[in-house]
């Protein structure tokens, strides 16, 4: 039960925290370059943007897509919950429980934007065919290795700024640091292993 307790406390923590900073960056800053607020000179900045897709920006270039980027996020969130569950009634390493916690975290703090930021903070972007599932993920921490307007000749990007490296948010972070804590510390012996060994 302690062991529950911890990962329930991670994630709401973790969630929270992506949150708020998404909350504050609506309530407070100015989006695009104009509204930076440099932490660390030019290298680290808040800037606050939005993503319509997922990672990357990479979008599903369908009238529905995004509805059904948000139930896959929704059934991959649902997916590794019943999985960590899972490993914590095995006592798994803790280390990996808290990695797959962190994931959790970062896909649940996604999830409600798109699910619900379209109808609550009105970021629906204007091609979209309903409001609900279809918000917008706010996006600040801006590591800026090089960014610059792209020559109008180029194709796709040409008149867009281009950032080296992507904006993300705590969402994000979560995820990538998760992942890395999972693959570094992968456990061998696996829940179905385990259940074969038993039968």
């Amino acid at each position: 039960m302690k062991q529950y307790l911890k990962c329930f406390s991670i994630l709401l923590f973790i969630i929270l925290l992506d949150q708020v900073s998404k909350l504050w960056v609506y309530h407070n800053m100015e989006m695009g370059p104009g509204g930076q607020i440099h932490i660390l000179g030019n290298f680290l900045k808040l800037t606050y943007t939005l993503n319509p897709g997922m990672a990357f920006g990479i979008q599903i270039g369908l009238k529905y897509g995004k509805l059904f980027l948000s139930i896959l996020r929704i059934l991959a969130s649902t997916g590794i919950a019943w999985y960590i569950i899972r490993f914590l009634k095995k006592h798994g390493p803790t280390i990996y429980i808290w990695g797959w916690v962190s994931v959790l975290a970062g896909a649940i703090g996604n999830s409600i934007d798109s699910i619900f930021y379209g109808v609550c903070l009105g970021n629906t972007p204007s091609d979209a065919p309903i409001n609900w599932f279809y918000g917008q993920v706010i996006d600040m921490i801006h590591v800026d290795i090089w960014s610059g307007v792209m020559p109008n000749w180029m194709p796709i990007w040409g008149g867009y700024e281009v950032y080296c490296l992507p904006v993300f948010n705590i969402a994000d972070v979560a995820i990538f640091i998760g992942l890395l804590i999972v693959m570094r510390s992968f456990h061998p012996i696996t829940i179905v292993e385990e259940d074969q060994a038993k039968s």
